[in-house]
């Protein structure tokens, strides 16, 4: 086996001297604060049966798809399941693509043109920001929830000011995320679609953190606003909330119609096997009937933050009321040190690390779910006041 280029020898070894090289976690037994199972429907034995049963009962016994979903593998559980998720989210279509990440890049290198404009705000997530370097369309970030700074941007290159007539893009989208990955926080929705409609954007979000969490069925924040149809596209992710995998992309009959021709990362690739999308179709039909986990998520949510701020670390902590919760702890030495200490003592809360995060803003990322007890939250924060003070 030949050895790796001294150009990626050196990429590693730079990574270990800045304490920033990454490798695979092996399974533990501790606490859960580390995954994105904020429902536990990972873990659901109900969930587990009946998907099981289902497959049964309506005769799909086979293992995979065959084929890409323009080819052999668009099994009939792809209708079933996009019809009822476009009905739970009130949208006119929904179109399941292999992963979150899959759904991103194919959106974002396939829809804006050459000639359009993406304005995305700068926390974004990496797929969104790799499908975008994969447009043709002109790109630029905007400061961290500061619709200020969009709308300058807007004003700027939609030729309102001084800017040349060949400045001026055909179509604008702005991007963004409801709940942030890293910190946890939202963006002022209803603001930002009154910013859009002001310009004639189309406004892209992504709501992979706030699909189980927020609405009353966990539908996520758009439809909590109840701003669904202002919104051009959702991208809603199954490995959070739903617990399984996958992701759909919501929007019109018109723009699934373009994806399913034109997006290069669901067209090239085999589609999910039917026990995939039937685990979708099942973990959906759970929220749409069972919001105990919901409730028991909130709980947990308001009592991690009453509790922080009893003792004394709101200050360091990101602002949040989703299910992320991050407290700032620059270095990566040291945030590695703290995240240890809490790991030896039963509970699993991962070090977040420069490059990843800025550096700087190293963090430990906290994720609640309906499971985790209060007796759990209160002592593995009184442990973190204990090391950090």
């Amino acid at each position: 086996m030949r050895n790796l280029p001294n150009i990626l020898k050196a990429k590693l070894e730079s990574r270990i001297q800045n304490n920033a090289l990454r490798q695979l976690p092996t399974g533990t037994n501790l606490i859960d604060f580390a995954s994105n199972d904020y429902l536990g429907f990972s873990k659901s034995e109900q969930i587990f049966n009946q998907t099981h049963q289902y497959l049964l009962d309506h005769a799909f016994v086979q293992n995979g798809a065959t084929g890409s979903r323009l080819l052999s593998g668009n099994h009939n559980l792809y209708t079933i399941t996009e019809n009822f998720i476009s009905t739970f989210h009130q949208a006119e279509s929904a179109l399941i693509f292999n992963s979150g990440y899959d759904a991103n890049v194919g959106f974002f290198s396939s829809v804006p043109q050459k000639g359009d404009l993406i304005l995305y705000d700068e926390l974004c997530h990496a797929s969104i920001r790799d499908g975008i370097q994969l447009s043709y369309a002109k790109a630029y970030k905007f400061n961290h929830n500061d619709f200020e700074d969009l709308e300058r941007k807007i004003i700027n290159f939609n030729g309102n000011s001084n800017n040349n007539s060949n400045q001026i893009a055909s179509t604008i989208y702005i991007v963004t995320e409801s709940v942030f990955s890293m910190d946890g926080d939202t963006p002022n929705l209803e603001e930002l679609v009154h910013l859009s409609e002001k310009h004639s954007c189309y406004l892209v979000l992504d709501e992979a953190h706030a699909l189980g969490v927020f609405g009353d069925k966990g539908q996520g924040l758009v439809q909590e606003f109840g701003i669904q149809d202002k919104v051009f596209a959702r991208i809603m992710t199954f490995g959070k909330g739903l617990g399984c995998h996958g992701a759909a992309i919501l929007g019109s009959q018109e723009l699934k119609q373009y994806l399913v021709n034109f997006a290069r990362s669901f067209i090239y690739t085999t589609g999910l096997s039917p026990h995939s999308v039937a685990t979708i179709l099942i973990s959906y039909q759970y929220l749409e009937k069972e919001n105990t986990d919901i409730k028991l998520l909130r709980e947990n949510i308001i009592h991690f933050n009453q509790q922080k701020n009893l003792l004394g670390l709101k200050p360091i902590f990101v602002r949040s009321k989703s299910s992320i919760q991050s407290v700032i702890i620059p270095g990566n030495e040291k945030v590695k040190y703290i995240a240890k200490q809490l790991q030896e003592k039963g509970f699993d809360v991962k070090a977040i690390l420069s490059p990843t995060v800025p550096e700087g803003q190293e963090r430990l990322r906290f994720c609640l779910h309906a499971f985790n007890t209060k007796d759990e939250i209160s002592e593995v924060l009184q442990l973190l006041s204990n090391l950090l003070f």
